[in-house]
């Protein structure tokens, strides 16, 4: 498997430290507001990698840490009143809940920055000693010109950044692009002893200290989103490596930046959406496959208007699957199709071979179509070969749990209501429950069929379909399902 490296800036083969352990560190939430699209879309990428690595045989240990104390955070808390650590709890576990809702498998541990200071003091002592960082009456600061790789992930120049840091300058530090690993505050919303004094972390510092604190060694996989890059990736590399001497991290990943119709996602354009906002108007697996439409690497733009699609796509998989199954469940094993296995199994090839090359999963998802329409296919024109179709819908099922794609199965008990009041509507009264007045229902149009009385089998039809039941004329019968 290939992944492209942030540091080294071209695709390397992903060689973990451990032959069967990836550790994993993803840069988790500051939860000062609701989770919005643009999280989910990094959470979903990073998602989807930790399920491919799973199904190949990897055991990834996933540290997501939970930033609940920054800026953004004592201004929020300011402005409105809130409690800081009330505040914080409850934007993250709604924001957990959601990513349950988008089928995110959690991480392992999630580590709040409040309950890891002692580690993070350790780790700037540490610094202190080594004569990378340094005290003074606002702070304590890391000294970038002490660490000659300064700047190899961005790319950045140090006197460019030099030259950016002097716009807001503390005249306190040795050199305007040096940055807090701790700030020095007094009577602060959050804030914590020291042997500096009372104050809080820096933001860089925060990682640092809790990757270390939970990976134990060197991380195989550090994540985030692209804007995390500077300087936050940056600066968490530096201070490290200068702490530990040691390489902090074998293989950064980011994601690349989300939009909202063209433009940057921002309350004061109107364009922001939460991610709970995108959820009651689409469904999980809907929003999934819109993330996953695009390299993870890539530009994303979201439309509401164009989800419609996304829920189509949905449908024709799992249509696709349930038929499969049905099929497949059937006694004896059918005639062997040569051409069948031979196109099925290279589809199945092409889409691990997309996803090994770096998660190119628009060209894997485009595979697992072309393999669904390759069964659909199969199964209309001929007596099937069902042992191979069995092998295909176990892989178009392995698939699926790579990419996070889950079959919501809803019962008739959510339409109990309005199928009874359309039963008796049509006089076909006498049902013990949802399920039986919907036997009578298919049974009423299936008459009505026979006698050739289609207007009234269309409307039994239409009416089912308003109320969210759909029903489709096989070959071998009729079946129904839940919209």
């Amino acid at each position: 498997m290939q992944v492209f490296n942030s540091l080294s800036k071209k695709p390397e083969p992903f060689t973990p430290q451990e032959d069967n352990r990836v550790l994993m560190y993803v840069c988790g939430l500051t939860p000062y507001d609701s989770a919005h699209i643009g999280h989910a879309r990094t959470y979903v990428s990073f998602d989807v990698l930790k399920r491919y690595l799973i199904k190949n045989g990897f055991v990834v240990y996933h540290i997501q840490n939970i930033t609940d104390v920054d800026d953004k955070i004592i201004k929020r808390c300011r402005e409105t009143g809130a409690d800081p650590k009330r505040l914080t709890e409850e934007n993250h576990s709604e924001a957990l809940e959601l990513f349950g809702k988008l089928h995110i498998l959690p991480a392992d541990v999630y580590p709040k920055v409040t309950e890891n200071i002692p580690a993070i003091i350790d780790l700037v002592k540490r610094l202190i000693e080594r004569g990378q960082a340094y005290e003074t009456d606002s702070g304590v600061y890391f000294s970038i010109s002490a660490f000659k790789p300064y700047g190899a992930l961005s790319g950045q120049n140090l006197e460019e950044i030099r030259a950016g840091a002097r716009v807001e300058v503390d005249e306190s530090k040795k050199d305007a692009a040096d940055f807090a690993v701790w700030k020095k505050t007094k009577g602060e919303i959050v804030e914590f002893d020291s042997p500096w004094g009372r104050g809080r972390p820096g933001w860089h510092i925060e990682c640092s200290a809790m990757s270390f604190k939970y990976a134990k060694r060197t991380l195989d996989i550090h994540g985030g989103a692209r804007d995390l890059i500077f300087p936050h990736h940056e600066n968490e590399i530096a201070q490290s490596e200068a702490a530990l001497g040691q390489k902090f991290c074998k293989y950064w990943l980011h994601t690349g930046f989300l939009t909202v119709s063209g433009e940057k996602m921002s309350k004061s354009l109107g364009n922001f959406v939460t991610l709970r906002q995108a959820l009651s108007q689409t469904s999980p697996n809907a929003m999934r496959l819109f993330y996953l439409q695009a390299h993870y690497r890539s530009p994303l733009d979201y439309d509401a208007e164009n989800m419609a699609a996304m829920e189509e796509s949905v449908e024709r998989i799992f249509n696709s699957l349930g038929l499969m199954c049905e099929v497949c469940g059937k006694p004896g094993s059918g005639h062997n199709d040569a051409e069948f296995r031979k196109k099925s199994d290279e589809l199945i090839a092409a889409f691990h071979t997309q996803m090994e090359g770096d998660l190119n999963t628009p060209e894997a998802i485009a595979s697992l179509f072309g393999l669904l329409r390759l069964a659909n296919s199969h199964i209309e024109s001929h007596a099937p070969d069902r042992e191979q179709l069995l092998k295909v819908k176990k892989a178009v099922e392995d698939i699926l749990w790579i990419l996070g794609l889950e079959e919501e199965v809803r019962g008739i008990e959510e339409k109990t209501d309005a199928v009874m009041a359309l039963a008796a509507e049509l006089g076909v009264g006498g049902a013990a429950d949802a399920a039986g007045a919907l036997d009578l229902l298919v049974a009423l149009r299936e008459k009505a069929r026979k006698e050739k009385d289609y207007k009234k089998s269309d409307l039994i039809r239409a009416k089912l379909k308003e109320i969210g039941v759909i029903i489709e004329d096989k070959a071998d019968g009729v079946r129904w399902k839940i919209a």
